[in-house]
Order: structure tokens, then C-alpha cells, then sequence
């Protein structure tokens, strides 16, 4: 069975036996058995030999067969993933229409409308507080009482003398009167009169000045009391019960007793810079945004601006209004104001690994029909993680991602689309 050809073997077997039929020796029949059957035997045998053979010969083709048919199928399947491996696949996004820079948001500083320290404008003794930090106190609320013995000293004294001075004008002008009188007899000389009358005059002008010293002291009593000059939030209470009180705020070391912001409404004060001082007018609007909530947007209106650049910082100083009501934002905050610029021309954004710096010029890879076109194109504005482009692309390109150096025009390769956060 070692020969692939298992017909000559058989019929060689068939010679063989048909040759030397001598050689097989009829043996006597036992009484009464058949003696034609033990002569059939020889050809029985043969017969189930080619049989055999024949089995193992078209086995052994259909493996080979098989074998073939498998290598062949192995074959085509390589062809096919050399083929395929061959064709470069690469990421393409589509370019977003717009720039980040239509919307130019700077870092501002937040401070109340009106923003006020409170002094005493007597001396005393703090004799009681009644609002504390945080307390939301209304226009004429009392916030503390100073007690100043010495101003109430003082006044009863100015009363006094006013009271004096008022006595001695009343009987300088009866003096002068009844002179007057005489004068009109000839009893008493013109210039006898008329010293009467200045002393009546000078009376009164004592009288005057006694009064407002009056009205001095009963002013500064009054401050005894202090009062909140308008509405808002106490942020500081520098005092207590017992304290020292200097008056006013002009002396070596004046210490404020409260610290009074009005926060219903806002000034945001933001530096803008030269190159985009041009594009911001009063009137327009303006959303803030904070770090401790992103996602809080708060429109405000842009009511003035400095019309100077400074030269030092060579920005221009911006004031945004902004309704606080509901006390969303507090005085000192520091936001980020987003003003909406005018787009210039057709501008669209990519990302920055899209950018392919060769000695052609800046370029980036576009796939057009599974072919690949280097595009020159223009930057205006770079952001970091994206750039602006202004001419060369439009929102329906194919833009490659992360282009390989060796990456050439007319490159077929197989293009898969991912989403702006780089996921397919």
C-alpha cells in the first residue's frame, strides 16, 4: 500500500494468484460436506482485497485533495489581509464651524455697588452693637450706639451760654430802643445812640454764633447713634462693647467700626485687551461664569467703559453690571466675563494635532474618496488644544487626525469618523 497507484497492486495480487493455481492443494472433502466451496475461498479474498485497496487509495486522494483546497483557501485569506493591511486606516474629524474666538472671555474682579466703611464721627464708648458680618440690614437701621460723655457735657454748656447770650441781646436791644427814644428829645447825643445800637447788634451776632455751637454739638450727639447709609450686607464688624471710639476717619489710625456692601446689584471691572477694545460697546451683553459653578451662566450688561488704554497693562477697563437679587455672586469674587465678538469671514476650528508642519507650509491631511489630499491651510487664532482656521477648509472636509509623517497625497487609506472628544 506504500505506491500512490493502488489499481497496479491489485491487479499485480491477480497475476499472481492466477499464475500458480498448483500451488493451493485441494484437501480431501469430509463425508458429506460441499467440495465446491472450500475451492471459491482463493477468489473471495482477493476480491475483498481490492476492495481495500481501492478504500485506501481514495482516501488518501481526498486528503491530498483537502490538504490542497485548505492551503489554497489560507493562501487567498493572507492575500486578502496583505491587501488589507496594506491600505492605512486613519481618524478624520470634521472641522466645527466658528471660532473659539467669537467668544473672548477674561478674568474679572467683582465689587458691590456701593462698597463703604462706617466710622463713628464722635469720640465714646461703643455702648452696644446690633448687627453682626452677614446681617442684611435696610437704609436707616440702627447698627450700634457710641455713649460720649464729653459731647453731652458740652452741649449742656453751649445751651447755657446761649441762654446768656440770649439776655444780654434782649437788654441790649431794650437799651437800645429806649436811647432811641431819647434821641428822638434831643436828650442824648446821636453818637450815644448809635453805640447802643451796635451793642444790640454784636448781641445778636453773639447770640448767632452761640446757637450754631448748639446745633455743632447736637449734630456730633447725633452721631452717637450710628445709622446705615444704605441697603445691603454688613461684611465687617471691627468692635465691640467697650471699645475706644476716635471720631472720623481722618485721624494716625482710624479703624472702621462696620463695613457696609450693597450687593442687589454688581460691578464687574474686567481688562480688556487694545487688540479687542474696538469690538466692545456699551449696551452690549456680556455672560459671567465662576469656578464653583461652571455651569451657572449670568447675563450682565456692559453700562461703561474708560475710553483710555492704559499704558501700562495697555487694556482697556470695562464695567459690566449685574443684577444680583439673587445673591449669587458676593463682592470680591473673581469670574470670567465672556463677550461675543463678530466672526470674522468663514472660520472654522481643528484640532491642533491635525497640523502637519512640512517645507511646503503648514498643511493638514483631507480624505476625499478613501484618497488623501495635503491642503494648505491658514491659522488665525491658536487656542492649545485647537487652532482657528481661516481659509483652506470648510465643515464638510475630512480632516485627518494625528497625520503621520510619511503621509502623502493620494494615499489610499480607510478613514474612521470620531467625535470631538476623539472617540469613534
Amino acid at each position: 500500500m506504500n505506491s500512490g497507484n493502488g489499481t497496479v497492486e491489485v491487479k499485480e495480487l491477480a497475476t499472481v494468484h492466477d499464475a500458480a493455481p498448483s500451488v493451493v492443494q485441494p484437501q480431501a472433502a469430509a463425508p458429506g460436506s460441499n467440495g465446491a466451496t472450500d475451492i471459491e475461498k482463493p477468489t473471495q479474498v482477493s476480491g475483498t482485497r481490492k476492495t481495500a485497496a481501492i478504500l485506501c487509495a481514495l482516501a488518501l486522494i481526498s486528503a491530498i485533495a483537502w490538504g490542497l483546497h485548505i492551503r489554497a483557501t489560507r493562501a487567498a485569506a493572507v492575500a486578502d489581509a496583505t491587501q488589507t493591511a496594506a491600505v492605512l486606516s486613519v481618524n478624520v474629524v470634521h472641522p466645527v464651524e466658528g471660532s473659539k474666538a467669537d467668544d473672548l472671555a477674561l478674568p474679572g474682579s467683582v465689587q458691590a455697588f456701593t462698597d463703604t466703611p462706617i466710622y463713628s464721627r464722635t469720640n465714646g464708648y461703643l455702648k452696644k452693637w446690633y448687627f453682626d458680618i452677614g446681617s442684611h440690614v435696610h437704609k436707616g437701621d440702627l447698627l450700634a450706639e457710641v455713649e460720649t460723655p464729653e459731647i453731652d457735657q458740652q452741649l449742656d454748656q453751649s445751651r447755657a451760654e446761649l441762654e446768656r447770650m440770649q439776655a444780654n441781646a434782649d437788654l441790649a436791644g431794650v437799651t437800645s430802643n429806649r436811647w432811641q427814644a431819647l434821641l428822638a428829645k434831643h436828650a442824648v447825643s446821636q453818637q450815644e445812640a448809635d453805640q447802643t445800637r451796635a451793642n444790640y447788634i454784636a448781641a445778636q451776632a453773639a447770640v448767632d454764633a452761640s446757637r450754631a455751637n448748639v446745633r455743632r454739638l447736637e449734630q456730633l450727639q447725633s452721631y452717637e447713634r450710628i445709622i446705615a447709609p444704605f441697603d445691603g450686607v454688613i461684611t465687617a464688624r471691627n468692635t465691640d462693647i467697650g471699645d475706644l471710639i476716635d471720631a472720623g476717619s481722618g485721624s494716625n489710625n482710624p479703624r472702621e467700626l462696620f463695613h457696609l456692601d450693597a450687593i442687589n446689584q454688581l460691578r464687574v471691572y474686567v481688562a480688556v485687551p487694545e487688540v479687542y477694545s474696538d469690538s466692545i460697546h456699551d449696551g452690549d451683553s456680556a455672560i459671567l461664569t465662576q469656578d464653583s459653578d461652571p455651569r451657572e451662566k449670568i447675563p450682565g450688561t456692559i453700562v461703561r467703559n474708560a475710553n483710555a488704554i492704559d499704558h501700562s497693562t495697555r487694556t482697556l477697563n470695562v464695567e459690566v453690571d449685574v443684577d444680583n437679587s439673587k445673591s449669587i455672586l458676593r463682592p470680591g469674587a473673581f469670574v470670567f466675563a465672556h463677550f461675543h465678538l463678530p466672526a470674522i469671514g468663514d472660520t472654522v476650528t481643528v484640532p491642533s494635532n491635525t497640523l502637519l508642519f512640512r517645507a511646503e507650509g503648514l498643511q493638514v491631511a483631507v480624505v476625499h474618496a478613501d484618497r488623501v489630499e495635503l491642503v494648505p491651510v491658514t491659522i488665525g487664532h491658536d487656542f492649545g488644544g485647537s487652532v482657528e482656521i481661516t481659509s483652506g477648509l470648510t465643515t464638510a472636509d475630512e480632516v485627518v487626525l494625528d497625520p503621520s509623517d510619511s503621509l502623502t497625497s493620494g494615499a489610499l487609506v480607510h478613514p474612521q469618523s470620531v467625535n470631538a472628544g476623539g472617540r469613534s
